[in-house]
């Protein structure tokens, strides 16, 4: 019996052809009017937009209504479930910070942070600093960016967006009154960098393509327009971030694209001097900077170094010219990430698709190691807000696991475990499976796939399954307790997670491997992964549910064109899929940045033609498409919401199958979904519903 029934008449998009030729290429592009042609503006004011264009968007949010009408009591029914599994007064274990310890909380009922501080050393009163449910009333949206308390601990910087746009208005709380001062910043990437006297800050400035460009010093009480512009970026393919050491005598400006990175200083003694260069760009090398007293740890892929090494230099002379190497380069272990205590040197790396944190005396020079014995799992280091300490913060958890909170001494070995996720509702680790597969493919390789399943679950290819996948910038998805996912897993689905090329899940080559002329591994990694799954009877074909987003968007509008007959059902959550005609207009937000990661296909031919065959966009064709839903959010600065509109127009042209195509569009929201915890359950018990509903389970 077919999933959907009686069924309105779909929308159907007005045909304005628009015609484009590059390297003696002439495409067409019939929905391309569904772009704003004031996008920037509306980004701030979606009032703004084109009435056409919205009327319809609102036209397919009704289709999609009507469509998934029949679900309602099914997706109160997901929603209540997985918010029963959240433990809505829940506070944070607060860091030490001097006098102080900082942390987070919820309450009952509450959509938003409120972030506090108690005494060092004691449980005692939470002082709440900012009331984030306070501070969002009466927005449709608001997003914080956190709170960056001064040095002298009297005052904060926080921030917020409150369209989904993601820029950023920074304010800055006085803690004694509770009261916010003057300043007001707007347009900023989000946060802001102290100096050691709480009297003026570093942040960064959007341009009006989203790119954190200028880096400004403000001085408190002074208006956003007088601050010095500290350094600017003049690259379009570049980003760039501040940050500050935890002895407050160095503020990092970081320069950066997806592979290619630079360094500049500025020593907090003279806060009016030019940023110092650490190592001029090259193309194709990475470097990242953590302070250790006397010297500079700098993590690189310098040299050959594909995997990463650690190196050291002096403070008083950090160029290039003057590192040595600390922890040498092993092919096939990455290292993620570094940081530096007096007494010790801390870095998470990824060994055979496992994390682990490794710990080393500077003294003795004597390494040890943190590691769990699951098949998968996830590691995540947190450290501590103090440089002159022997302990530091990590987490742990597995699919069946939920979230452990450890404090560890890096001398003494003496691990603590602070706290461990509470599941209200109950959880029972026995009643689950987790399990790490390999899934052959075509050229050899062999893609890891996470499962996680009920023990009393059939394997005998009935049980569906929904199969997640990304695949792009090296991210890697952890093996995480998911506590959303088990409204699925506890109605017999298997949950699966396809660690493709693109990530860096196998070393930093698997993810060079799923990147610019390789990136169709991707798309045939997540095809064998679901091969796989179907030939060990984990599930079949009629019963795969596929779900990516943004650049896993991209990922399921390509593997909907090179194998729909695979898939019961598609989720793209703001899908990246109009690749082509995004990488050839670097008037659009973060498209030269993108350019080290697809291709520049304005510049190259071989390139434009490489995106050209892969493009879910371009290559939408007369194919019998299995049912599809697109999540799209207007405001959305990273992925545009006419991609996915545009795809779904073309989707419901050509597709040769009665099933449908539904595009739901946050009106009020970016590129992240609704802000609220408990309005994003809303959005995940929707696309949940969804998948139950194409296998037959709604």
């Amino acid at each position: 019996m077919p999933a959907f029934k009686n069924l309105p008449e779909p929308p159907r998009a007005a045909k304005k052809p628009v015609t484009d030729t590059r390297h003696g290429v002439t495409r067409t592009d019939d929905y391309a009017w569904l772009r704003a042609e004031n996008w920037q503006a509306m980004f701030k004011d979606t009032s703004i937009l084109d009435p056409e264009i919205r009327a319809y968007l609102e036209a397919e949010n009704a289709y999609q209504d009507a469509a998934m009408a029949d679900t309602a009591d099914l997706r109160k029914k997901l929603f209540d479930e997985m918010k029963a599994r959240i433990k809505e007064d829940d506070s944070s274990v607060p860091m030490k910070d001097g006098p102080f310890a900082y942390g987070t909380l919820y309450v009952k009922g509450g959509e938003h942070a409120h972030y506090f501080r108690t005494k060092r050393d004691k449980d005692g009163l939470k002082e709440i600093l900012l009331n984030g449910d306070r501070e969002a009333e009466g927005k449709a949206y608001c997003r914080f960016s956190g709170l960056d308390h001064a040095p002298g601990h009297d005052k904060g910087i926080w921030g917020f967006d409150d369209k989904g746009s993601e820029y950023f208005t920074l304010k800055i709380r006085d803690f004694k009154t509770g009261k916010d001062l003057t300043d007001l910043l707007e347009n900023t990437g989000g946060g802001g960098v102290w100096a050691p006297d709480g009297k003026s800050f570093f942040y960064t400035l959007l341009d009006e393509n989203h790119r954190p460009s200028k880096v400004f010093h403000h001085i408190l009480g002074q208006p956003q327009s007088s601050d010095r512009l500290v350094y600017e970026e003049s690259d379009p393919g570049f980003f760039m971030g501040v940050g500050g050491s935890m002895l407050n005598d160095f503020i990092f400006i970081d320069i950066h694209d997806h592979e290619t990175s630079e360094y500049r200083l500025l020593s907090t003694k003279n806060l009016t001097a030019e940023p110092m260069l650490v190592a001029e760009r090259v193309e194709g090398i990475e470097y990242a900077m953590s302070e250790g007293g006397d010297v500079f740890y700098i993590l690189t892929n310098d040299g050959d170094a594909k995997d990463f090494k650690i190196m050291q230099a002096p403070v008083t002379a950090p160029g290039k010219e003057n590192w040595t190497e600390v922890v040498a380069h092993r092919p096939g272990t990455l290292i993620l990430s570094v940081e530096a205590y007096k007494g010790h040197l801390v870095w998470m790396e990824r060994h055979e698709g496992l994390p682990r944190i490794m710990i080393r005396d500077r003294v003795t020079g004597e390494d040890h190691s943190i590691a769990f014995a699951e098949e998968a799992y996830s590691l995540g280091l947190i450290g501590a807000m103090e440089y002159d300490t022997d302990w530091m913060r990590f987490s742990y958890s597995s699919m069946t696991t939920p979230s452990q909170l450890f404090d560890y001494n890096l001398k003494t070995r003496e691990r603590v475990l602070l706290k461990t996720q509470e599941v209200p509702s109950g959880h029972k680790i026995d009643d689950y499976v987790t399990r790490r597969v390999f899934a052959p493919t075509a050229d050899g390789e062999k893609v890891p796939v996470t499962l996680l399943y009920r023990k009393n679950t059939k394997l005998d290819g009935g049980a569906p399954c929904l199969l997640y996948g990304y695949g792009a910038y090296g991210i890697s998805i952890p093996a995480s307790f998911n506590t959303n996912c088990l409204s699925l897993v506890n109605k017999g689905f298997v949950y699966a997670i396809a660690h493709v090329r693109g990530g860096k899940d196998k070393g930093f080559a698997w993810y060079e491997n799923g990147k610019m002329e390789n990136k169709k591994n991707t798309f045939s990694d997540f095809i064998a992964a679901a091969d796989y799954l179907v030939r060990q009877q984990y599930t079949s074909f009629d019963r795969i549910v596929a779900e990516g987003g943004s650049a896993g968007g991209m990922l399921m509008g390509a593997i909907a064109n090179m194998a729909p007959e695979m898939f019961a059902g598609v989720i793209a959550a703001v899908p990246f899929v109009d690749v082509l005609n995004t990488m050839l207009d670097d008037t659009l937000p973060l498209t030269p940045p993108e350019w080290p990661e697809w291709g520049n296909p304005i510049e190259s031919k071989e390139e434009y033609d490489y995106i050209a065959s892969y493009s879910p966009y371009d290559n939408v064709g007369a194919k019998a498409y299995p049912p599809i839903l697109a999540l799209s959010g207007l405001t959305d600065p990273r992925v545009t919401y006419w991609e996915p509109t545009k795809w779904v127009a073309k989707l419901r042209e050509y597709s040769t199958s009665n099933n449908p195509v539904l595009l739901k569009t946050n009106m009020g929201a970016g590129h992240g979904g609704a802000s609220g915890r408990f309005q994003r359950l809303e959005e995940v018990a929707y696309e949940y519903a969804f998948a139950l509903k194409v296998v037959g389970k709604a």
